[in-house]
């Protein structure tokens, strides 16, 4: 699975990409904001882990381009924070953000959040191929009965 990871400090960004690339995953890193928005407008990244705070865009305006944008897939977000109080979490939330962790960040944690968010976004395209598989099967029973002459 790819990863978009955005974040300014590259101690963050390289310690982040080495523990994702361990747990397998397929990582890109954007150096601030607005270079994550370009890359993630140019790319097709199911899982985005953001900094908050990040000069030009910060994670909650990246999170909410995301949110706005017209991509078909659902995108899982986490943001990164030192922040700790009660209204920056419901700001991020209110942004769009999926999950959260602190900063310094703790590797086990973050693992057990990203395995989250994988797990909702498999979910997320399994039902996207049951439907299509419901429609097509509707379409094929439609087609199948005629209408009766009167």
């Amino acid at each position: 699975m790819k990863v978009l990871i955005a974040d300014d400090d590259p101690v963050s960004r390289r310690l982040l990409q080495s523990d994702l690339q361990k747990w397998g995953y397929d990582v890109t890193l954007a150096s601030d904001g607005t270079e994550a928005w370009r890359v993630f407008e140019e790319g097709d990244f199911p899982l985005v882990i953001s900094d908050w705070m990040m000069p030009g865009l910060d994670g909650p305006e990246l999170i909410r381009r995301i949110r706005a944008c017209s991509k078909p897939n659902y995108v899982y977000t986490i943001l990164l924070t030192a922040m700790s109080h009660k209204e920056d979490l419901v700001q991020g939330m209110e942004a769009g953000a999926d999950d959260f962790v602190s900063k310094p960040f703790d590797r086990n944690e973050l693992h057990v959040r990203v395995r989250a968010g994988e797990r909702i976004i498999k979910l997320e395209q399994a039902l996207k191929q049951q439907n299509q598989a419901l429609r097509a099967a509707q379409a094929a029973l439609n087609s199948a009965v005629t209408p009766s002459e009167s």
